[in-house]
């Protein structure tokens, strides 16, 4: 995916250790599609006007391949963007603009699920008339097979969380190896229905049903590590090419989809064809020109850069093919307090102080591409955003806070360390970043030294507990707009992990924030959910674990004939599955 959107690589490298609740959503105050009530960049709503109409080809342009088009073996949330025209899920997000695209809805279910009193069990009804692209009908022991193929450890890939939950699920090696006996934790008692049996409470287990592990896979046409090639599709489209494992991705109309069943998914194109493995510059090129196919194009994983978006400048007509998302990110400047100086509060609180936002909303590419943040939480309702800002630094930083603060540590000279980035040029953990933060700590005495490492040697670094850097440049995506997926795997020192992949940069094991994500995790009330998750952020906050920096915003062109953009704060990119080319 192009660095400047949604790291998909970043969210696929989830452990299994996420043991919290679940949702998603994005950025500040001003929601969605630049305030998604309809002011994109002309003033309305981006893309073509009139009103939408059925027939034509949508072509996307895409710098990263689609690969592993198996169910099993995406990691997708909501459904995924292009599997979800051919993958449909239990539930799936809502798809309308904004903060409104947050919240889960039914999709192959008749609701968000059914939970029992602790929310350790959940029953899901299937609706009726559900057929898959040869017109056999889905059934609930398909949607149970599927997922158990899942845990097979060729198809690995796909979001761990049920590997975690599911009672029994820490050690099934998947159908092959089974025997036929399956998971006694995913009961069908008949073709409609299907029952969960939990470990522990998991009051936002409709988010997670939204995954691509929940979609239907007839156990009679599974070919294992083949079934990408040609998937058995239960949504709008099926698959009638894939080249090069995604790059050359072909759908055509599933003529068994019936939009009786599927409040969600519009599937106005005839066709849908996916091309892959192109340069970044080379997308917006074509999107700009909009001739031929690509007036009808659109791009999934390919932002604007600040050099693109000067060009565009007054350009009303481009301009108003733009469409601006947010998406629950985070980037910010990482400590480990095992190391020195940094086991030393104030130090932390000093380098908070110090920061200077505004010239590191520079460096990511301006205020059109990032926005300012003082909190671990994105500023989304759906997420519990919960305002502070406990160790004020205004817009440029305050380096005689910061100086105070470092004399009270015992380092009234100031001090020297080093910041740990990666060399990828994606304008959040890169040099430019970097240097932003040297130049602002330098004014209150801090000397930093950069260490630079290509991208792969840099993420195994920043999550190696056993060689965690002192202070270092960082960003996490939620898989869900909810605050657990932010702060558990973070934060929950159960979560720590000391022979592999460890997000918990801090290595935080607080007994009291460990029980209260337990606690949260109960709830079925989302809103009361996320009340918690933000002032379990705020008390987090005040131990100074990290400097939050920004939340990126994401701009992205359409053809010119693309008409009903629509873009969630779930994703905070555009929905395929809504648009039209006519």
């Amino acid at each position: 995916m192009s660095s400047a959107g949604p790291d998909r690589h970043l969210i696929a490298r989830r452990v299994a250790a996420v043991t919290v609740s679940l949702v998603l959503a994005g950025g500040a105050v001003a929601c969605g599609p630049e305030d998604a009530a309809g002011k994109g960049g002309s003033g309305d709503k981006p893309g073509a006007a009139g009103a939408p109409q059925k027939g034509g080809t949508l072509t996307v342009l895409n710098s990263e391949p689609q690969s592993d088009f198996d169910p099993a073996r995406l990691y997708t949330s909501g459904g995924g963007n292009v599997p979800s025209l051919v993958f449909r899920t239990l539930t799936t997000r809502n798809r309308e603009d904004g903060a409104a695209g947050t919240k889960v809805v039914p999709d192959l279910a008749t609701d968000t699920g059914k939970p029992n009193a602790d929310a350790t069990e959940w029953t899901y009804t299937l609706k009726d008339g559900l057929k898959y692209e040869d017109g056999s009908p889905i059934t609930s022991a398909d949607i149970k097979y599927g997922i158990e193929r899942s845990f097979a450890a060729e198809l690995s890939g796909g979001a761990p969380y049920l590997r975690d939950w599911l009672v029994g699920g820490e050690g099934y090696e998947g159908p092959y190896k089974d025997g036929g006996k399956g998971l006694d934790s995913i009961v069908v008692p008949d073709p409609k229905t299907i029952v969960f049996k939990l470990r522990k409470p998991e009051g936002e287990f409709p988010f997670v049903a939204t995954q691509t592990q929940f979609a239907p896979v007839p156990k009679a046409k599974d070919t294992g590590v083949k079934y990408e090639e040609h998937p058995v599709s239960s949504g709008p489209y099926k698959v009638v090419k894939n080249d090069n494992d995604g790059e050359h991705l072909t759908l055509e109309r599933n003529e068994h989809w019936d939009e009786k069943t599927d409040e969600e998914r519009k599937a106005y194109p005839d066709k849908i064809d996916v091309r892959s493995g192109l340069d970044a510059a080379v997308i917006n090129q074509r999107l700009t020109t909009s001739s031929g196919p690509d007036a009808a194009a659109v791009t999934t994983d390919t932002n604007l850069g600040p050099a693109e978006l000067a060009q565009i400048g007054d350009n009303k007509e481009l301009a108003g093919r733009v469409g601006t998302g947010h998406f629950g990110y985070i980037n910010y400047l990482a400590f480990n307090p095992k190391a020195a100086p940094f086991d030393n509060p104030k130090v932390r609180q000093a380098i908070s102080h110090a920061i200077n936002r505004t010239s590191v909303i520079n460096a990511a590419g301006g205020s059109a591409l990032a926005e300012p943040a003082t909190t671990f939480l994105p500023e989304r309702e759906a997420f519990g955003f919960t305002p502070y800002d406990h160790f004020p630094a205004g817009k440029t930083g305050d380096p005689a806070k910061a100086k105070q603060l470092l004399a009270e540590a015992g380092f009234p000279d100031g001090i020297t360390v080093t910041l740990t980035h990666s060399t990828a040029q994606n304008r959040q953990t890169s040099p430019e970043v970097a240097t932003a933060v040297q130049q602002a700590l330098a004014a209150a005495g801090i000397t930093v030294k950069l260490e630079g490492l290509e991208n792969n040697a840099f993420n195994e670094k920043r999550w190696d507990a056993k060689n965690t850097p002192g202070f270092f440049l960082s960003r996490w995506g939620a898989d869900w707009p909810s605050g657990a997926p932010f702060l558990a795997p973070i934060f929950d020192g159960r979560q720590i992990v000391t022979n592999g992949s460890n997000y918990n940069h801090a290595q935080l094991n607080d007994p009291a924030v460990n029980a209260e994500i337990d606690e949260i995790a109960k709830l079925t009330d989302l809103a009361a959910a996320g009340k918690r998750w933000g002032a379990l952020d705020k008390k987090i906050g005040e131990q100074a674990l990290d400097v939050p920096l920004f939340h990126p915003v994401y701009k992205r062109l359409v053809g010119k004939d693309v008409k009903n953009v629509v873009i969630s704060d779930w994703t905070g990119v555009l929905d395929v599955s809504q648009v039209s080319v006519k």
